[in-house]
């Protein structure tokens, strides 16, 4: 397991810029259900860097890519570059090891280390709940002692969980089988640690802020295609791209807020039954 990356801040408040399911293709030309997804990430880069939101560092949630191509992986660093800010990542489903690992240690940009020690009163542990071959979740054994260890070495400190895939179910038959399986394990971990604030995760292409067992848990929409939620059957939302801004502050409190491109540029394929 990595090493923990302690990050000094100018501020006492840890501001954290979250970007998530980008689903990129090896070619610049790869669409999902019609949406070129090259083209959609970057007009949210692009939004990003015309926000005023002074992020510390970026966390990406998953599904950087569709294909399973090394070169997917390469186009994701490339593009990401000009934000100029330290990249901690989780897989997603989509993801594949060890390609994913090999072709983002070759980027100083994107961080290996899935614990950061964030200023002096928060930490963030990143967590892989991808199981390969499958779009559902679950977090292993070694995962849960992993957090559990990090809990337990630093108690004083407030904690934001991150992961992949989705607490809480959208009220979608169809996306809730692809869950985590485990979430009551994760809940016994957490219990005995007050100070375990959040969950953030992606998945589930949508935004939600809600509460699970006294956690905030916290979802934000994918840079390409969105999922319309309380919809059994597959079914894709017109909402815009988007992402989310965090501020953890010295209390405890969260502060967030999802921001979407101003434009609808980048409709799907609204007949699709599936991806």
């Amino acid at each position: 397991m990595d090493d923990s990356y302690t990050f000094p801040l100018k501020s006492p408040i840890v501001r954290i810029l979250q970007i998530t399911d980008p689903h990129l293709f090896a070619s610049d030309d790869g669409e999902l259900l019609g949406v070129n997804t090259t083209q959609s990430f970057q007009a949210v880069l692009n939004a990003i860097e015309q926000d005023l939101f002074d992020y510390d560092f970026i966390l990406a949630t998953g599904d950087l890519v569709q294909d399973h191509n090394r070169e997917a992986y390469h186009r994701f660093t490339k593009m990401v570059k000009p934000l100029a800010k330290p990249i901690f990542w989780v897989e997603g489903n989509h993801d594949l090891q060890p390609q994913m690992r090999n072709a983002l240690s070759l980027y100083a940009q994107m961080q290996p280390e899935k614990h950061i020690l964030a200023g002096d009163f928060w930490q963030v542990i990143l967590l892989d709940s991808h199981i390969e071959g499958v779009p559902g979740g679950a977090l292993s054994t070694s995962q849960l002692d992993f957090l559990k260890a990090k809990l337990e070495t630093y108690p004083e400190r407030y904690s934001l969980i991150v992961l992949h895939h989705n607490i809480l179910p959208t009220n979608s038959a169809w996306l809730d089988q692809h869950s985590l399986a485990n979430a009551d394990q994760l809940a016994e971990i957490l219990k005995p640690y007050p100070k375990a604030k959040a969950i953030l995760h992606g998945h589930i292409h949508q935004e939600v802020d809600k509460l699970w067992k006294g956690y905030r848990v916290l979802a934000t929409p994918s840079t390409c295609i969105q999922f319309k939620p309380n919809c059994d059957n597959f079914t894709l939302d017109p909402v815009p791209q988007g992402w989310r801004e965090i501020c953890l502050n010295l209390d405890g409190s969260i502060d967030t807020r999802v921001k979407r491109l101003d434009c609808n540029d980048f409709l799907p394929n609204f007949n699709a039954l599936g991806y």
